[in-house]
């Protein structure tokens, strides 16, 4: 990862979850600790963030801020586009699925080859990506137009899923933490992501590497409700013990 990128990235995690220690940072980017000092000065003299005892904390007000479909659609492409590939892998012809609103889930819709599955989705992406693919029998769960993520949401698009069951859900979220559990940085996203959990077998959560140890605004779910971790390549082997010390089947692309 170039420098650049990793002090990015480190701006994305000490706005999401408000305050992040060194040490953790170290974790999640695989550099010594004192890389990531010299990266929280400089960003401190960019005035990116604020450094304090042992960590860095958001300068940013606090709120919860659901990024634009564009904006999440520039983000992390290479490891989102990795994580859709494996997850491609563990679909088979005459499964139902639930894929959620997520950039990741759209660029699985890609992916999926033409066979007969049924595809349960909030996404308007999705629903367009798969339309082209005839095998594929798509359902919409309709409900209120979130403009900003392209995606239903609300009452209906919640009620709606009460009336299937899948075997498998593929479902992003903002962080994942080993004691507070997976987590959106919106709320409806996360009512109707918890009720695609609900209804399925296998809950199959995609993120990339920058995602492990991130609290966002809404809880989702424990990770309890959780029976496989989808990441890209770039997790570092902390993240990969942690996991792995709670249990947790990951599944990392090559």
């Amino acid at each position: 990862m170039l420098v650049g990128e990793r002090q990015l990235k480190i701006v994305e995690l000490v706005n999401e979850r408000k305050s992040i220690r060194v040490t953790e940072l170290s974790a999640i980017f695989s550099v010594t600790e004192e890389t990531v000092r010299r990266d929280l000065e400089k960003l401190e003299k960019e005035k990116k963030l604020a450094r304090s005892h042992g960590g860095a904390f958001s300068v940013k007000p606090s709120e919860a801020v659901e990024l634009s479909y564009s904006e999440r659609e520039i983000t992390n492409v290479k490891e989102k586009k990795e994580i859709a590939l494996e997850a491609v892998k563990k679909v088979n012809e005459g499964d139902k699925i639930i894929l959620d609103a997520s950039t990741t889930a759209w660029y699985m819709a890609k992916s999926l080859p033409n066979i007969p599955i049924t595809v349960v989705t909030n996404s308007i992406k999705v629903v367009m990506e798969l339309s082209v693919k005839k095998e594929i029998t798509v359902l919409s769960t309709g409900g209120i137009l979130a403009p900003i993520s392209l995606s239903f949401v609300g009452p209906l698009a919640e009620s709606s899923l009460d009336t299937y069951h899948v075997n498998k859900a593929f479902i992003s979220c903002k962080g994942l933490h080993l004691t507070h559990g997976i987590s959106e940085s919106n709320e409806q996203q996360a009512r109707i992501k918890k009720k695609m959990i609900d209804i399925t077998d296998s809950t199959y959560i995609m993120i990339d590497h920058s995602k492990f140890g991130v609290q966002a605004f809404s809880r989702l779910n424990g990770l309890d409700a959780v029976d496989h971790v989808i990441t890209d390549s770039q997790v570092s082997p902390q993240i990969i013990q942690q996991l792995e010390n709670h249990s947790l089947n990951l599944i990392k692309s090559n």
